[in-house]
């Protein structure tokens, strides 16, 4: 929805006006009738994931990817027994 004042209104009302715009409303400022500029809800940009920002301080050991001994496997089996 947008509403539209001139800038004298727009001075004496400016605290409401923002408070509107901040609920969703797009204010048009005009000045003799002519639209000038707007006040629109502030958006805050999403924050962006960059790859590389940890590089160097993470270690993954040569081993991560081997299968893992069969005593573990063993008491991941006898866990998997217990839900059944």
């Amino acid at each position: 929805m947008m509403k539209q004042f001139n800038i004298y209104d727009v001075k004496t009302h400016l605290s409401k006006l923002v408070e509107q715009a901040h609920d969703g409303e797009t204010i048009i400022i005009a000045k003799a009738g002519k639209p000038w500029a707007k006040i629109i809800p502030f958006e805050a940009p999403k924050k962006q994931f960059k790859f590389g920002t940890m590089k160097g301080q993470i270690k993954i050991s040569d081993d991560f990817n081997d299968p893992l001994p069969d005593s573990m496997m063993q008491s991941f089996e006898e866990s998997d027994d217990d839900l059944l």
